[in-house]
């Protein structure tokens, strides 16, 4: 994950770009309105209002002080909502709004106009002797009639906000939200076109025999969630220093302050510069991100969920609506090939041996949590047979196919014991069989 990806995620990086864009028009109008003589036709000077120094001062001190206070109004609004996410839906949904563009625009519009607003009448004075009642005063005419424009542009925005925040609340926008990055997230990490290697091998032999004896570890700088792995960069590391890293860690694991993240092997070339290097390599923060996490965007549905099912909220139709959504990422998950822990470089030396996070152990993680959670909801649990159908349908791997077929006899079991009525278990008992043999097909 780059810096700039980093910076596109923090809530108060548009509106800084919107408020220095607004002190950038604000100097480049008021050098126009100053040493550029404009000849407008006359049809144009009827749209440009001359109000004088009083009138101008007037307008952009009510522009400026509505700006801000309508400002703070949304910005009220956005920690109410962030609240309700919060404690209805789950905590970690809240990335999901501090990253959104049309909250961060809103705020960066009104913060904006407000700014700009206060350095055009600032730029209203008179020129030579202040005290001199003869003396001209400096109105410019073009930058007030912008912020008059930037009036009716934020009125404009209040309106389109007030649609946008009582859409985003809604939990088929949540849910479609996460689908939609962890659709982004599944293409990222395991591309359409990605083929098998011919030096890919399964047999864990071809690490050195005595690699936890003999390697040198690397270690945590501090606690936190792995982010990120940039993994060219290790491998150019690996191969510079003529050395094979072993990570023990994968996107979306927790470390501790002194926790081994890799292990560098010959002993001998793994240099302190070499395990600086390779530390580098791994971004470790306080909270988890799905840029390369695939498994967390499994778990913010997941979570959406289990949560829904919560005695307090008793909703299995929103946690129906989450498994369906799970259903379509895992479902293309399934699909793509997963690539081989084992990196070579050119020479077809391997240099990095690095778990991913699969399907089979995503799949398996959100039908233990609906198992565990759901089983006194016949509505979830069928909803869960539906997800096992759907990415057990067209997977290719085997695995997967098995772990789902072990699935399902977990979640019938929990069924039967759940103590349903005699005529739900029997209909369950039916879906159940129905999906055995779809999956038995495949």
């Amino acid at each position: 994950m780059t810096a700039l990806q980093r910076l596109r995620e923090r809530f108060w990086f548009l509106p800084a770009v919107l408020c220095l864009l607004a002190v950038l028009m604000v100097e480049v109008l008021i050098w126009v309105d100053r040493d550029v003589e404009l000849s407008l036709p006359g049809w144009a000077e009827v749209f440009l209002y001359r109000v004088g120094e009083s009138g101008s001062r007037d307008l952009l001190g009510a522009i400026a002080g509505s700006s801000l206070a309508v400002a703070g109004t949304t910005f009220s609004i956005t920690m109410a909502v962030l609240a309700l996410t919060s404690s209805t839906y789950g905590p970690r949904l809240i990335r999901n709004f501090m990253a959104d563009r049309g909250n961060q625009a809103v705020l960066g519009v009104y913060v904006a106009t407000f700014l700009y607003a206060l350095l055009v009448l600032r730029s209203v004075r008179a020129l030579g002797d202040p005290g001199d009642p003869e003396a001209d005063v400096f109105v410019p005419h073009l930058a007030v009639n912008v912020a008059v424009l930037l009036a009716v542009l934020n009125v404009a925005v209040l309106i389109w906000f007030i649609h946008h925040i009582s859409d985003s609340i809604q939990v088929s926008t949540i849910a479609r939200r996460v689908r939609d990055e962890l659709h982004a997230t599944v293409e990222r990490l395991y591309p359409e076109p990605v083929g098998r290697d011919e030096r890919e091998v399964e047999d864990e032999d071809v690490l050195p025999a005595r690699l936890d004896e003999e390697g040198v570890t690397v270690r945590a700088a501090h606690p936190g969630y792995v982010t990120s792995v940039a993994h060219e960069k290790l491998l150019e590391v690996a191969r510079e220093a003529d050395v094979l890293v072993d990570l023990r860690i994968h996107p979306g694991s927790y470390v501790l302050g002194d926790g081994v993240i890799a292990v560098v092997h010959p002993p001998e070339a793994a240099g302190e510069e070499v395990l600086e290097a390779v530390g580098a390599t791994i971004g470790v923060s306080v909270a988890r991100s799905p840029y390369q996490d695939v498994s967390f965007a499994v778990q913010q549905l997941t979570e959406l969920a289990v949560r829904a099912l919560s005695p307090g909220t008793n909703d299995p139709f929103t946690a129906v609506n989450a498994l369906d959504d799970l259903s379509s990422g895992l479902a293309l998950l399934a699909q793509r090939e997963m690539p081989s822990p084992y990196r070579y470089d050119r020479d077809g030396v391997l240099r990095v041996h690095a778990p991913f996070a699969g399907a089979v152990e995503l799949t398996s993680g959100v039908l233990d949590n609906v198992r565990w959670y759901a089983a006194a909801s016949p509505a979830v649990m069928s909803a869960a047979l539906d997800l096992v159908r759907r990415v057990g349908r067209d997977t290719a791997h085997r695995a997967v196919r098995a772990r789902l077929l072990a699935q399902v006899r977990l979640l019938e079991e929990a069924f039967v014991r759940a103590e349903h009525q005699q005529h739900d278990v029997e209909l369950f008992t039916a879906r159940a069989r129905d999906t055995v043999q779809v999956l038995s097909r495949a």
